[in-house]
């Protein structure tokens, strides 16, 4: 009989789990309630909030409303979404991750430091994710974005360098970054690095491997949207190469139990319980 487990540490962050609690309640008072971008990157789960009456706008839409209320995903803002707010009285119910709040202001309080001096602000981060684009937006838009480890050679080392990451990278590949830029940095130039990676997150880097060794075959269930979800993703494939990321169970393919005995379910910070749970039940009917 085929046996099947759902990783208990898979699921919502904190972070998630709180912008959609706060959506639910404004929703809950029957308030026309707008979102900026997809509150989590899982489009079933977007969509069960929708059905709800949450309306997702991007921020040309945002800028012709007026006198509405908008949620802030938890990945946060820049300044100017917050302006933008206060010249359209916008009412803002403000989900943004404690995390990401406390490191937006870490790099505002480096920048407002250094910014009249040649200093370089780095954030290691995927270019255009919501997460860095409020992280940049503290710096007037003049930090530099690497997303890559062989980002980290463009880097000018004869001038200092002050490095932070976005709260879902790899801790793995931040500290590659951080030993080539002390062996490269010039001795005139002062380098130092801000380990801001989410704890909550990082931790599942190990869980999440051991889980994925323990069966036969992993559904990594996840939107493919997802930055947190591609680097879990890949750690199960690394020590389990009979993995497979899908959206949801209709994308479960008989073919992968054929010889299996034992199915792992595991998804990313943005995945929802109850979507391993339906594609726990779609293995039960094959």
């Amino acid at each position: 009989m085929l046996q099947i487990e759902i990783d208990n540490g898979s699921g919502f962050c904190f972070g998630v789990t709180t912008a959609i609690q706060k959506a639910e309640e404004e929703l809950a008072k029957g308030t026309k309630l707008y979102c900026l971008g997809d509150i989590v990157h899982n489009g079933m789960e977007c969509e069960r909030l929708r059905q709800m009456g949450l309306v997702t706008i991007n921020h040309d839409e945002m800028s012709r409303l007026h006198h509405v209320k908008v949620l802030l995903r938890a990945h946060g803002e820049p300044p100017e979404t917050y302006e933008l707010a206060r010249q359209n009285n916008i009412e803002i119910i403000d989900a943004t991750c404690p995390v990401v709040l406390q490191l937006q202001r870490r790099i505002k309080k480096q920048y407002d430091m250094n910014h009249d001096s040649c200093s370089q602000i780095v954030i290691f981060g995927k270019e255009g994710h919501a997460e860095v684009l409020g992280l940049v937006g503290q710096t007037a838009g003049n930090a530099i974005v690497i997303e890559h480890f062989d980002d980290v050679k463009q880097l000018d080392f004869s001038r200092d360098i002050f490095l932070y990451s976005q709260t879902t990278k790899s801790l793995d590949e931040f500290h590659h970054i951080i030993l080539y830029i002390q062996e490269h940095i010039s001795p005139n130039a002062t380098f130092r690095s801000f380990d801001t990676i989410c704890r909550s997150v990082a931790n599942r880097m190990p869980n999440i491997s051991q889980f994925a060794t323990k069966h036969d075959l992993i559904l990594f269930v996840c939107g493919r949207k997802s930055s947190n979800g591609k680097v879990l993703f890949n750690e199960c494939l690394r020590v389990n190469s009979n993995t497979h990321l899908i959206e949801g169970p209709e994308e479960i393919n008989p073919q992968w139990l054929e010889g299996i005995k034992t199915v792992g379910i595991c998804g990313a910070t943005s995945t929802p319980k109850w979507l391993m749970e339906q594609c726990r039940d779609a293995l039960l009917r094959l």
